[in-house]
């Protein structure tokens, strides 16, 4: 058994996302446990350098961590020939630009999402790795959760049926900012900073659906702006433009009708931050980000609307767990490992840019949709 040194250049993980679920939990847990094992029984020790403009952060986060390589230069990071991988986690205006520098420069590139701000600079993104013939992906991390594991399993398994319908409940009460501090940063609520909820959460609804339910194919929905004004970190008010909630349709393939819901302008009164409700002739499923719990057709009950007598059916009480039957790692250190074999040994990889510009495209779309006020279809994409 051998070694293998894989140098990763890492952009834009000072972030909460990108130093917690990226540098943290995959590719610094990896290393603990001793790289990443190939098929060949070697093993790939990811070597980061953290790139970053504030000097002061970067250093910190390196020093915390035992991370002995870091930068504020990024070029001369990308002139190394010895960091053959490009990771940015970074803002979404600055990505695509990125990502087309890092490929020029002959990187393999792994990138947050969204790749970009609009379709044609995600499609021209992942036409340019094309081109170059590196490897590439973004990260899709919902595929990994246990939840959503156990929800496409029961898919494949035939548990459900025909299926009929989804529903998608998704979000939480950000805090303005005046009361007590937001828990999430105010750019994602300014327009010009690439913020958004739409933005941001359809591209993960789009293959969420496509690959655990059905492949999407037309959108229709009404975005909102509910909270206008909101408090910075800095403590000081600012005009929240951009949307922070969205109500949108999707129908599936097979006819299947998808509702999904997405606020940072609500309370919580459900099984867990989001949930994924599966109707199918044969049962349905309601699925959190790790449990996911069942109702068989014979296992169904038969209420009778009454509405002049208090409900006494326990309904959260007749469904059954779907029982863990593997580990399930962090989904993003999951993905990490995915892609760190598909660079090194060429193992299969299907979440490239390519897949991931579906995501921009349905954002897009669903935004033209509130805009016109009507259904919109989703033609498929020109590689």
């Amino acid at each position: 058994m051998a070694e293998q040194r894989l140098g990763l250049i890492m952009h834009g993980v000072t972030g909460r996302m990108g130093m917690n679920q990226h540098l943290i939990r995959s590719i610094l847990a990896i290393r603990a446990d001793g790289g990443v094992a190939l098929a060949n029984g070697d093993r790939v020790m990811p070597d980061p350098i953290i790139v970053g403009r504030n000097a002061d952060r970067v250093a910190r986060l390196a020093a915390a961590h035992g991370i002995d390589r870091w930068t504020t230069d990024l070029d001369a990071a990308l002139a190394d020939g010895g960091d053959p991988v490009f990771f940015d986690s970074g803002t979404t205006q600055m990505r695509a630009e990125l990502l087309k520098k890092a490929i020029a420069a002959g990187k393999h590139v792994y990138s947050e999402k969204p790749v970009a701000e609009n379709l044609d600079d995600a499609l021209s993104v992942a036409r340019a790795a094309r081109d170059a013939g590196v490897k590439n992906g973004a990260v899709q991390d919902k595929l990994f959760l246990p939840g959503l594991i156990k929800l496409r399993m029961l898919r494949e398994s035939g548990f459900f049926g025909r299926i009929l319908s989804a529903r998608v409940e998704f979000g939480y009460w950000v805090f303005e900012g005046d009361l007590q501090p937001a828990q999430r940063p105010s750019w994602n609520y300014r327009k010009g900073d690439g913020g958004g909820i739409i933005l941001d959460m359809l591209c993960h609804w789009r293959y969420v659906l496509d690959n655990v339910i059905a492949p999407v194919k037309s959108v229709s929905c009404l975005g909102a702006r509910h909270i206008p004004t909101r408090w910075d970190e800095a403590g000081n008010p600012y005009d929240a433009d951009a949307d922070d909630a969205a109500y949108a349709t999707f129908e599936l393939d097979g006819g299947i009708v998808a509702q999904v819901n997405s606020s940072w302008c609500t309370r919580v009164r459900r099984d867990d931050l989001v949930t994924f409700h599966v109707d199918g002739t044969h049962g349905s499923a309601v699925a959190g980000l790790h449990k996911c719990r069942t109702q068989s057709r014979m296992n169904t009950p038969k209420p009778v609307w009454n509405p002049d007598e208090p409900q006494t059916m326990a309904f959260h009480d007749q469904w059954q767990e779907v029982p863990d039957t593997q580990d399930y790692p962090n989904g993003f250190r999951a993905q990490w490992e995915m892609f760190i074999r598909h660079v090194c040994e060429d193992a299969p990889y299907r979440y490239d840019l390519m897949e991931s510009a579906k995501g921009v495209q349905l954002a897009e779309l669903a935004m033209q949709s509130w805009a016109e006020r009507r259904w919109v279809d989703i033609p498929d994409l020109d590689a």
